[in-house]
């Protein structure tokens, strides 16, 4: 009972822990990275990937085995003498091995070079998904901004219904004018509120979304305000500098050259097939004969040490192996490695060019979305400019509410496009960042 309450207290603290705390950008990204489970499998491949180089390594070392054995025997057999007699007798025998590679056409060397290889690119992988990952919380980070920011529209633009309600109620009170005009101004309102709540909803679900990425309890979840300020135009004239950048540092290149060099060491480890092979044995043993019938014979057993320094024996070998003839097995060997490395220079310069692309449509897509962000501040400003105009008008009686509803709409079209807008054109320049490797998560 007292431990269940102790984990109780335990869940309950660590709910409120992550109710209460405002994550950051860098710190949803970091929790991110530690929790997912594709990054977790990852991380076991590569200590999988570590293991196949110390086995590798190990193939350079020679092996050790020890062997001891016992036989009992009962009839006619030798007895210590020589002489065949009715015996009972015990025979032990106990040995070492060794055995080793001098020479294999450097077929340990290119395979202990391969297990690296493997090591590294592993290593390649998880970096891939590390950064996807990253910039998907990103981009899960950017959308609860942005629907924080479409959530506060809608709420001003539901304070001034309300306010527009109490305005012309006290013009109707007065006579100025009809009822269906109140009616219509509240039916603007409840119009308003409806999308105040789906705006509540959508930012829920973006902020649904994000804990569950980060894999931390949604209850109270929230995260810590960036101030983005104005997006700040591309530095860079054209996308080559960015393409350079991402030759550099990219995983997917950095994988296709490891793949490469892995198809070399194969062509060289096919081709070690051709060379002869060199190893060595070592062995040595003793043994130990115990006769029981030696008693009655008026004889005695010899020392077990002595016997078995009396029989101590040691031997060494070499083995040669020379390939003459093996029915163009190795040959084709080679000749199949040679075309699985031109298949894979193919695929270096196809992620390559899969590279250029991504980075330069990445480029088009952060120019066009600047466009539209400043296109949309303009807009935006014009209708800020019409729509105090035209309050002032609707609240002296100059304008109807039909047309004072038109301007309204406009200008909260022109804010949803300049929210959109700019959160398009961050997101896109983050990509850009996240390719040219400069991407700096606060």
């Amino acid at each position: 009972m007292k431990i269940k309450l102790i984990l109780f207290i335990t869940l309950l603290t660590s709910i409120a822990f992550f109710s209460q705390k405002k994550w950051t950008l860098k710190e949803s990204v970091d929790q991110a990275l530690e929790k997912n489970i594709s990054i977790q499998q990852n991380k076991l491949r590569l200590d999988l990937a570590k293991i196949d180089v110390t086995i590798a390594r190990g193939n350079f070392l020679p092996n050790l085995t020890g062997s001891s054995s016992g036989r009992y025997n009962e009839g006619l057999s030798q007895n210590q003498q020589g002489i065949l007699s009715n015996t009972k007798n015990l025979t032990s025998t106990f040995n070492l091995n060794s055995s080793g590679i001098i020479f294999n056409g450097f077929r340990n060397t290119n395979t202990f070079k391969q297990a690296q290889l493997g090591a590294e690119s592993s290593k390649q992988d998880l970096k891939k998904i590390q950064n996807d990952i990253s910039l998907f919380v990103v981009n899960g980070f950017l959308n609860v901004l942005f629907a924080k920011e479409n959530l506060n529209v809608a709420r001003v633009q539901y304070k001034i219904s309300k306010k527009q309600i109490e305005i012309v109620k006290d013009r109707f009170e007065a006579g100025a004018v009809a009822k269906g005009e109140l009616l219509n101004t509240e039916s603007t309102a409840a119009t308003d509120l409806q999308n105040l709540v789906a705006q509540e909803n959508t930012l829920n679900l973006a902020l649904l979304n994000l804990a569950q990425t980060i894999q931390v309890p949604s209850l109270g979840f929230d995260i810590a305000p960036i101030e983005l300020g104005t997006p700040s135009p591309l530095l860079d004239d054209n996308s080559n500098l960015v393409f350079e950048k991402a030759l550099i540092d990219r995983p997917e290149i950095e994988k296709a050259k490891l793949a490469i060099a892995d198809a070399n060491l194969k062509t060289k480890n096919a081709k070690g097939a051709y060379l002869p092979t060199l190893s060595y044995t070592l062995s040595l043993g003793s043994s130990y004969f115990y006769q029981f019938n030696n008693l009655r014979q008026g004889q005695s057993n010899i020392n077990f040490f002595q016997l078995l320094n009396d029989r101590f024996q040691y031997g060494a070998g070499l083995s040669l192996n020379i390939p003459i003839f093996n029915r163009f097995q190795t040959k084709n060997s080679v000749r199949k490695t040679v075309i699985n490395k031109e298949i894979l220079e193919a695929g270096l310069i196809d992620e390559k060019l899969k590279l250029k692309q991504t980075i330069e449509q990445a480029f088009l897509d952060v120019k066009s979305a600047l466009k539209s962000y400043e296109a949309a501040q303009i807009s935006l400003q014009a209708q800020k400019e019409a729509f105090k105009n035209a309050q002032e008008r609707y609240n002296y009686g100059a304008m109807t509410l039909f047309d004072f509803d038109q301007v309204r709409t406009r200008l909260v079209n022109a804010q949803g496009t300049m929210i959109r807008s700019k959160y398009d054109y961050v997101f896109k320049t983050k990509v850009l960042q996240f390719y040219s490797g400069e991407l700096v998560l606060e």
